[in-house]
């Protein structure tokens, strides 16, 4: 074999390499840009976590407030309806999960719904599981909670769903208090 015969092989590899090289560099940019636009938007970003003043809340009211285009209740529910939701069995309910992001893998018990341990916050999100309706507040239905007027579905004052075709409770978002007036969302 002669010396000139042995350049030839490495000419050879390098144009097989170069091609390789300049291939994969060429599929990447046009991969690039597809793959790119399933990132969420800037817009989006920015609203993946809120905070909420919650100071001017009252107990037996509730707020609404938009968190990533859905309606989130914030309820500062009463000592009756705590009391009512904590006497609820859980062998009752249709759904025996807590729907909790915070509590993930806990049973619909009251405590596991609620954002504070003596049970007065609950943020929920505002949509009706069944075909995504805004359920109506304030002691609506026949469990004195949320009533979804759409296909009938009723909901406890722990936001649980008790009658009704909703298969499951309102869902409940990563929420966290702050400061003593202050819950972000997200």
């Amino acid at each position: 074999m002669s010396h000139a015969e042995d350049h030839e092989g490495t000419r050879r590899d390098f144009l097989y390499y170069a091609t390789a090289g300049a291939g994969a560099v060429t599929a990447g940019a046009a991969v690039w840009p597809l793959v790119n636009q399933m990132n969420p938007s800037a817009d989006v970003k920015a609203l993946s976590s809120i905070l909420v003043d919650v100071s001017g809340v009252e107990v037996g009211t509730q707020i609404s407030v938009m968190f990533l285009g859905k309606p989130v209740f914030i309820r500062r529910r009463t000592q009756e309806e705590i009391e009512a939701a904590r006497e609820v069995e859980l062998s009752e309910l249709i759904d025996p999960r807590s729907e909790n992001a915070n509590k993930p893998g806990t049973d619909a018990a009251d405590a596991n719904r609620t954002l504070d341990e003596t049970g007065e916050w609950l943020v929920m999100m505002g949509v009706c599981t069944h075909l995504g309706c805004v359920p109506l507040g304030d002691g609506a239905g026949e469990f004195n909670g949320w009533f979804c007027p759409c296909h009938g579905s009723h909901y406890d004052t722990a936001g649980r769903i008790r009658k009704g075709p909703a298969p499951e409770n309102l869902h409940i978002p990563l929420a966290e208090f702050t400061d003593a007036t202050t819950i972000k969302l997200g």
